[in-house]
């Protein structure tokens, strides 16, 4: 009857305890699953500071590349450390979302779900957007077909392709990831501006198999530069003014508008910086400046030390650079580094060297080649 108090009641108190022992079981076990998926998230934390190393000396490799040494620039490995990382976080906050909806169903005074599920949360949502802005990078650097194995040199009117890679290959087939390249979009004034010819957007498309991955692939594109821009024929001065066209140093960056499993983002990369030519004949100058920039631009501040270990074949001269380490994860590169160029030590310079005439010539230049060069630039010893 209402209002009855049934506490000497047996097999009330009966059931009260039994309700109890439940109780404590279902609070143990909450808390057993929260400390499980805290320690998931700390491995997982782990795993993304290694592949932040990782993916900092491909992005080393891939420069020197360009510089023509011969390394491994496969993007294979990385991509499959991406997506199980990237799958294994997103199984962990659908699980989140599932003990959120427990809770709706079944709560009690100092439920742990209350309190911990919307921290863990957002701790995962915070490891996912970081895992996936790095996971957008540049595949392929801006090129022109038998470019003579110069990339990030371009010419007007002549096309060029660029590629770029999502390394997270989970995405909701439903919805439709656009992306998108823009030149120079915060570039330094007075440099000359351009216009990308073509369509400046694409659909980020599964390849042909699983294995190819996400990628958004720009091809025939076309640069012209806007009437307003400024004269080409500028002239560097004593540390102001414009730079010279082959000194001017451009990038293209990439957007892509990201959304899985209710997690929506804008993802972005940028390419290396390059340098874009009217003609020919301002091919030579331009390359050196591509050589130059990424000889010396890893660590801006630091213009007398080497970003990498000498290891030109029978170097002459000594050299005393520390540890190579990899690039930062966001490397915001100076355009306007011609303004105050910093010198290259020797042994950098030699090594690049004989990565350009092995690129052409299938063998690097030896002890001899590079003393005489290095009388040629220095004198004798």
């Amino acid at each position: 009857r209402a209002g009855e108090d049934r506490t000497s009641d047996p097999q009330y108190a009966q059931q009260v305890q039994a309700l109890q022992a439940k109780l404590q079981i279902l609070d143990r076990q909450r808390r057993e699953v929260l400390a499980q998926m805290q320690q998931l998230l700390g491995r997982s934390e782990t795993l993304q500071d290694f592949l932040q190393q990782e993916l900092g000396a491909w992005r080393e490799r891939q420069q020197r590349a360009c510089l023509g040494a011969t390394v491994d620039t496969r993007l294979r490995p990385l991509e499959t450390w991406f997506t199980e990382l990237g799958q294994g976080l997103f199984q962990l906050l659908q699980l989140l979302r599932a003990l959120g909806d427990l809770r709706q169903k079944v709560t009690y005074e100092r439920d742990p779900l209350k309190a911990e599920t919307p921290l863990l949360e957002q701790r995962l949502r915070e490891l996912l957007i970081y895992l996936l802005q790095r996971a957008f990078v540049v595949e392929q650097q801006p090129s022109m077909p038998n470019a003579c194995k110069r990339p990030l040199v371009l010419r007007t009117a002549s096309k060029f392709s660029v590629r770029a890679r999502l390394l997270v290959c989970l995405h909701d087939r439903n919805h439709r990831m656009e992306a998108k390249i823009h030149i120079d979009r915060s570039g330094p004034p007075g440099f000359r501006k351009f216009n990308i010819l073509t369509s400046n957007s694409k659909t980020l498309l599964a390849g042909d198999s699983p294995q190819d991955g996400l990628i958004c692939d720009f091809q025939y594109l076309t640069l012209k530069e806007q009437k307003d821009s400024r004269s080409g024929k500028g002239s560097k001065g004593a540390g102001e003014g414009p730079l010279v066209v082959t000194e001017e140093l451009h990038l293209i960056t990439f957007t892509l508008a990201y959304a899985y499993c209710g997690l929506e983002l804008e993802l972005e990369t940028s390419t290396l910086p390059f340098v874009i030519i009217s003609n020919n004949n301002q091919l030579s100058s331009a390359w050196a400046s591509i050589l130059w920039f990424n000889m010396l631009s890893t660590d801006p501040k630091a213009s007398g030390t080497p970003p990498w270990p000498c290891a030109a074949p029978h170097c002459p001269r000594p050299c005393c650079s520390p540890p190579r380490l990899p690039l930062p994860w966001s490397w915001c590169p100076d355009q306007q580094f011609f303004s105050t160029p910093p010198p290259a030590p020797w042994p950098r310079l030699a090594e690049v060297l004989s990565w350009q005439f092995e690129s052409v010539a299938e063998r690097g230049l030896s002890r001899e080649h590079l003393l005489m060069l290095a009388e040629k630039l220095f004198g004798k010893a």
